[in-house]
């Protein structure tokens, strides 16, 4: 029996769900998870490492031997099987492929030799394939010998003799087809595929368009290489979409759980951000000294100061957040950018216009009308700016193939910031001057 942090007693059984006992041994030591797995039928073992954390799984390993190493990757899902390959140091993968039948070995050589973040990276090899000239009953009783060692079989793919992607046939209309009939008049000639260097993130949006389990993956001569399914995609997904929040934020990469992260991982991950922003700031440090005497002779016009570039800020943040998830759904493209400005342009305008008179009478209260005909105008402009530079700096970091999500709320609030400054001071200097 094992305790959690809380001192509360852990215990697991082979009939619980693996998600549900991967959950209870990440909340105790690593050598202490181990122990309690290793209670475990060896089947069972790999379907709970699978739903492990991957620091917490680099850690367990450290507690295993090789034999027990290698009877847990030869048991893992192919897919599984090399990511955890992926993550062990080069002495633990010289240890442990020899020990692996050549099966194993040269499957995860292969699936592990992929580009990270494409679809050859989150494929598996465990698929069912079926001849084109099979009947349905062969073909039904084909499938029922394979189905315990693949991923799924409600939809199997056909290939030709040299593994070329013909078609893909469902399990349903197998099983209701007449036994004679051919597999080659039940499938889909013109099944939805993957190329094996696409994005991660283009075939899961892919798999949610189509509404499908899994989605093959072929090389340039439509070869099957793999399948790509849809809880593979999920987590390609939530990858992708930790990756773009923390771009949002100026954040760095944490590739490891927030909740374990050392200090100096969380350090190194926000320091680079923090200390470009502060110089970003300085901005509009110089363009208030640049504006000293206009300060100086209209005192009151600093009380409304942190006001208008906040707005500025909060706007552009606001349009950026829009865009980068709109580009990264694909409900907007690059060539968008043009139709976009312009409704941009309208909308920030109605909201600058409304926020303008929310302030006005605080202008006339504090500075009488011509402070508040400043704060007004340079509500408007100052929101409209904002609003369109956070609109557009996602479409330009696209254009150069950069990631949108770099258009971070940080980033965008620090230029709208600078901007914000020079707008309204300029427009204080020609109307209370003038």
């Amino acid at each position: 029996m094992a305790f959690d942090e809380a001192g509360m007693a852990i215990t697991i059984d082979a009939e619980d769900h693996p998600a549900d006992i991967a959950h209870a041994l990440s909340e105790i030591d690593p050598g202490e998870a181990w122990k309690l797995l290793c209670a475990l039928p060896v089947e069972v073992q790999a379907e709970v490492f699978g739903y492990i954390e991957p620091e917490l799984q680099e850690e367990t390993i450290e507690h295993m031997t090789r034999p027990q190493l290698t009877a847990l990757i030869t048991e893992m899902k192919a897919d599984d099987r090399a990511d955890v390959f992926n993550r062990l140091s080069e002495e633990q993968q010289e240890m442990l492929l020899p020990a692996l039948a050549h099966v194993e070995r040269e499957n995860i050589r292969k699936l592990s030799s992929y580009e990270e973040a494409t679809a050859g990276a989150i494929m598996t090899s465990d698929y069912a394939t079926l001849r084109a000239d099979m009947t349905a009953k062969d073909a039904i009783a084909q499938l029922r010998r394979e189905a315990p060692d693949k991923e799924t079989i409600y939809r199997t793919y056909v290939l030709k003799d040299d593994r070329e992607l013909i078609g893909t046939v469902r399990l349903t209309d197998l099983i209701l087809a007449p036994p004679s009939r051919k597999v080659a008049d039940l499938m889909d000639d013109d099944p939805v595929y993957a190329f094996v260097d696409d994005d991660q993130e283009s075939v899961a949006r892919t798999i949610a368009k189509y509404d499908i389990l899994a989605v093959p993956v072929v090389d340039a001569q439509h070869h099957l290489l793999g399948i790509v399914t849809h809880d593979d995609a999920m987590d390609a997904l939530e990858e992708e979409a930790t990756e773009d929040f923390l771009r949002l934020g100026a954040h760095g990469e944490i590739t490891e759980s927030v909740r374990t992260a050392g200090i100096i991982t969380l350090y190194r991950a926000r320091i680079v951000w923090l200390v470009l922003l502060v110089f970003g700031n300085l901005l509009s440090g110089f363009g208030i000294a640049y504006f000293e005497d206009t300060i100086a002779a209209h005192i009151a016009l600093i009380f409304f100061l942190p006001l208008l570039i906040a707005s500025g800020g909060n706007a552009g943040s606001q349009a950026a957040t829009l865009m980068v998830r709109a580009l990264a759904t694909g409900d907007v493209r690059s060539r968008d950018w043009g139709r976009m400005l312009g409704r941009e342009f309208l909308v920030a305008g109605a909201l600058g216009i409304t926020m303008a008179l929310a302030v006005s009478g605080i202008g006339v209260f504090r500075g009488g009308p011509d402070i508040a005909l400043v704060v007004a105008s340079s509500m408007i402009i100052i929101v409209l700016v904002g609003s369109l530079i956070g609109m557009s700096l996602p479409f330009i970091l696209s254009r150069f193939n950069m990631d949108p999500a770099t258009a971070s709320a940080p980033l965008v609030t620090s230029i709208a910031d600078a901007t914000g400054v020079v707008i309204y001071f300029s427009i204080a200097s020609v109307v209370l001057f003038t």
